[in-house]
Order: C-alpha cells, then structure tokens, then sequence
C-alpha cells in the first residue's frame, strides 16, 4: 500500500536536489511509481531519469549517489550512446532501504523523445514529471498505461512455445539421468519456468482479465493474477536436491503446461499438439528408466 508521506518526503529530496545543481535541467519518475493505483510496498524502488546538460560528470564521479543517503551497493551501467547521445544509469541500494535506479540522459535525448510522435514503452506505461525547469516535458503525450501488457500470442508463437517447452524437457530429463543436478535445475527452474510456464500462465491470466494486466518481471505479482489452483500446481514444480523429487517436478511440470495449454488454445482457437507431448513424455521416460550404466539407447 501507498505511503504517501514517505513518498511525498523522497520526491522532495529528489526535487531539491535537482533544484541545486544547474547541469540537472529534468527528472521524470517512471515505472511503479509513476502509475496510478498500483500497489507498492516498502521495497518498491524509485526509477527516476535525470535529464542533464553533461552525462560525463555524474558518470565519472558517483560521490553525488550519497546525496540521498548511505549506499550500501551500487551498479554503474557502462556509458553508451544511442542515436549518438551519451546514456548511462547507477542501480543504488541504500542502507536505509531507499533504493534508486537513476538513468542518466541528456537533454538533447529528451528533445528527441518530445518530438517524437509517439512515447516509447517505458513512458507509455506511465511517467511523472517532478521536476522542468526548461519546459521541456510540455509536449510529451500523456501516457496510455498500456505499455507492456501482453497481446494474444499468435498460432505460431504459441505451438513454438510448446515444442520447446518439451525439448528442454527432454535436456532435463538427460541431466537428471547423469545426476547434473546444477544444470538440471538451470533449466528446470529457469528455462521451464521462466520461458514456458510463466508465458503461458500469463497468456491464462490475461484471458480471465481481458488482457489488461501487465505481468511484473520474473513473474512477480503472478500470484495475484493467476486462479489458485494453477498457482498450487506451479507450486509443486519446486524442489530441493533430491534426485526423485526433481523427476517427480519435471512430471508436475509437463502436466502444468499441458492444462494450461489445452485452456489457452481452447480460448484462441489453437489445436494443442497432443500427439508430440505423446512422443515427448514417452522419450523423457525411457530416459528416465534407462539402466545409468547402458550405453546404448533403447
């Protein structure tokens, strides 16, 4: 939940800092901050542009980042150039549990992004500005809030999905085999997680919300979105060391995506491949009952 005083205290800061140093012309807040109505909590981070008459200074020299507390840790981004316009960002944790991520712009980047016809993702997701001392925000399009929500998958994109979902199904299944735990689990509790189950649970959500819900990164918020009974199962796709139980989680796994699979297509007017899961299960369990000292595949 909001704690506007809190909030309002940090902006200030920010304001007064920006205030003080000719070289900051602009600050504009962007992601969860900069949208109205969404829940944030004590970790929510500020992500907060500086628009500046010189990126080098700030980028050479990080004392200024103690301006707003203690750092504990710091991430300087390499200094880039876009379009030929220098860019650069510090990601900054503070001992006071403030946490930071500055981007670093010139103001020759803004006036570009003014003239353009059309707000990028970021902005469009939604943006605030606190601070203008050259006006030169005025002609930014408000934003639309819309920016990131995910659009129905195409027939293409969603059978790809499936087909690779069960290719690295069938590598875990070889890494369980040989007992390489640390890469079983890399894939496991990355690649199948992150690359399958949480597009297609999100493909799932968005249908029982119109496709209105902009997922959170690595699948945060997903529990608020997703029904409780695919959260269970999701669930049940964690486990620790234990060789069976990794088996047993690739199993829980491929019956996840299969269910939610069948739903999205059903809704979509896609045919769920059955007859390669037929073939991909009925390969990852002669792996499985693979004698370990065999040497040939059977």
């Amino acid at each position: 939940m909001r704690n506007p005083l809190q909030e309002q205290d940090v902006i200030r800061l920010f304001v007064e800092w920006g205030r003080a140093r000719p070289s900051v012309r602009a600050m504009i807040l962007t992601s969860s901050r900069a949208v109205p109505n969404v829940p944030l909590d004590v970790f929510t981070d500020y992500d907060l542009i500086l628009v500046l008459t010189d990126v080098l200074p700030l980028f050479e020299d990080r004392g200024w980042l103690g301006d707003f507390g203690p750092v504990l840790v710091v991430y300087r981004d390499p200094l880039t150039c876009e379009n030929g316009l220098p860019q650069s960002g510090y990601i900054t944790q503070y001992e006071n549990g403030l946490k930071i991520d500055f981007t670093l712009w010139t103001v020759e980047r803004l006036r570009s992004l003014t003239a353009s016809p059309d707000l990028p993702d970021e902005f469009d997701a939604g943006y605030r500005v606190i601070l203008d001392k050259d006006d030169f925000t005025a002609r930014l399009k408000p934003p639309t809030y819309k920016a990131y929500i995910p659009k129905p998958p195409t027939e293409a994109e969603y059978l790809t999905l499936i087909e690779t979902f069960f290719l690295d199904c069938i590598y875990t299944a070889k890494y369980l085999w040989r007992d390489d735990l640390v890469a079983a689990k890399h894939l496991l509790d990355h690649f199948i997680k992150q690359d399958y189950l949480l597009p297609m649970l999100e493909w799932r959500s968005e249908i029982d919300h119109g496709w209105s819900v902009k997922p959170g990164p690595f699948g945060r918020h997903l529990k608020q979105w997703v029904r409780p009974d695919l959260w269970t199962a999701l669930e049940s796709t964690y486990a620790g060391a234990n060789l069976d139980d990794n088996w047993a989680a690739l199993d829980t796994s491929i019956d996840l995506l299969r269910k939610v699979a069948v739903e999205v297509g059903a809704h979509l007017g896609y045919a769920y491949p059955h007859d390669l899961e037929q073939r991909a299960v009925t390969y990852v369990r002669k792996i499985k009952a693979l004698d370990r000292q065999a040497d040939v595949f059977s």
